[in-house]
């Protein structure tokens, strides 16, 4: 039997380890786009702030690592289409020689490209000019290079998502004077304007100069440095600098699987079903090129990469003739700035709204330990619940670094897949000692103020 997975991330390499380790008789091979499997893309900003170091470190495991589980690696070599009727894959290597593997079963890990949609020139621009986007190895090699040989003293951030507040950070220790574009009213735009807030007060604390409500039209070359144009706050807008570093989100990479006939659904990604099966025969689909199974939302466009690796692993495993199943998605995300942490699981009252719950939500500010314990500091914690069932429908949390707030999402987050209510997480057994916790935790105050506000008691009469 021979297995073929296209993509050197975290599905396509996800779905290569479980096959091997299931059945290592299989035959896998890998084919991916440039010389650099299984590294960490989301490990980027951190080798651009120097806090890894060198840039090989990147690498989940080595290319010697993943050839001794025994798959073969076809490295630099771009797959062109998917025979489905003939079981082949047509491939072209770095020197333009096209050939075609045979494939029993083929999965599919092409991933997203990086969004441009609607500002002029950022498609004519390139590195060369400071015009970079950060998606790839070869994206972090061109601004590393851009960096050294140019020795830029300004730079402009379009989008202020989690790369993009992770780049702040690090051009900021590089140096760098940096402004922040935001389309929306707020940075991070996953949670709610009021915690998005504190977000923005850590950047400016630190010398990022942000601008929200800015729409980007346009970025052009000029002969005083690289002009970034558009409307702030319905007025023009303008601001010039020598780098452009453009985050404004990735879209599903489709076109091999829609070119075979695979249906597109939320986002134009691939519909697949929860056993990562695309409809055409013998043809998988995993990670952030298809449609993401939410619990609370359903099929919904959630690129991530814990949700990519589970996907590359369920479709791995049926490539063998399993019966393996993708459990779902709640969008749990963290991301460090600065000394802040901001997470969030779950949904948000308007996506919420948007699937027939009754959602109201609460905000609730606690200590990480007892507060007599020294270095003792505030987490905000905003909750939503359904207001007829008093079911746990998400969390949205910032807090200091050293709050532990990326683990406290996760007991949320837990909560949340197991269908628990608001009130039962105050029955929950949690660890207490007052250098690191109380014996009401903040994930549990943050849950009995909403009780408070919007749980419905009913009390026995008394005789």
């Amino acid at each position: 039997m021979h297995i073929v997975a296209i993509g050197g991330s975290d599905a396509g390499i996800s779905a290569a380890l479980r096959a091997r380790e299931l059945d290592p008789s299989v035959d896998v091979t890998v084919v991916v786009a440039d010389a650099y499997p299984n590294f960490s893309i989301c490990g980027i900003p951190y080798y651009f702030s120097g806090d890894v170091a060198p840039w090989q470190s990147l690498a989940h495991r080595t290319h010697a690592d993943l050839e001794a589980t025994g798959m073969t690696l076809r490295l630099d070599t771009l797959a062109t289409r998917i025979d489905v009727a003939g079981q082949r894959l047509e491939v072209r290597d770095a020197g333009g020689n096209e050939s075609s593997v045979a494939y029993d079963e083929l999965v599919v890990g092409t991933g997203a490209l990086p969004s441009t949609i609607g500002i002029a020139g950022l498609n004519e621009l390139g590195p060369e000019d400071g015009v970079h986007v950060l998606h790839s190895m070869g994206d972090t090699f061109a601004l590393d290079r851009f960096l050294d040989e140019r020795d830029p003293k300004t730079a402009i951030i379009v989008g202020a998502g989690y790369v993009g507040l992770e780049m702040a950070e690090a051009l900021v220790v590089r140096g760098l004077a940096v402004t922040q574009l935001q389309r929306g009213p707020e940075v991070l735009s996953t949670l709610d304007p009021e915690l998005g807030r504190l977000v923005h007060d850590e950047l400016t604390l630190h010398g990022v100069d942000v601008i929200t409500n800015t729409r980007v039209d346009a970025i052009a070359r000029t002969d005083g440095g690289l002009l970034v144009s558009g409307t702030h706050d319905g007025s023009s807008f303008s601001r010039t600098a020598d780098l452009v570093l453009a985050v404004i989100g990735v879209r599903p990479n489709t076109d091999l699987l829609t070119s075979a006939g695979a249906s597109v659904g939320p986002g134009g990604a691939v519909v697949i079903d929860e056993a990562m099966r695309t409809g055409l025969p013998h043809v998988f689909s995993a990670g952030d090129g298809v449609v993401t199974h939410h619990r609370l939302l359903g099929p919904t466009y959630l690129p991530l990469g814990t949700t990519a690796h589970k996907q590359g692993r369920v479709a791995g495993e049926n490539a063998l003739g399993g019966n393996a199943r993708f459990a779902g998605s709640l969008g749990t995300q963290v991301v460090k700035v600065f000394d802040l942490v901001a997470a969030r699981t779950g949904v948000r009252e308007h996506e919420a709204a948007s699937v027939g719950y009754s959602p109201v939500s609460s905000t609730a500010i606690a200590d990480d330990h007892k507060a007599y314990y020294p270095g003792a500091k505030p987490i905000s914690i905003r909750i939503t619940g359904d207001r007829e069932t008093g079911k746990l429908l998400g969390a949205q949390l910032v807090g200091a670094r050293g709050t532990e707030t990326a683990k406290r999402v996760d007991t949320y987050a837990t909560a949340l897949f197991h269908g628990m209510t608001v009130e039962q997480l105050s029955d929950l057994d949690l660890s207490y000692t007052p250098p690191l916790g109380s014996p009401w935790d903040a994930v549990q105050i943050a849950a009995q103020t909403w009780a408070r506000r919007h749980a419905r008691f009913t009390l026995a009469p008394h005789n």
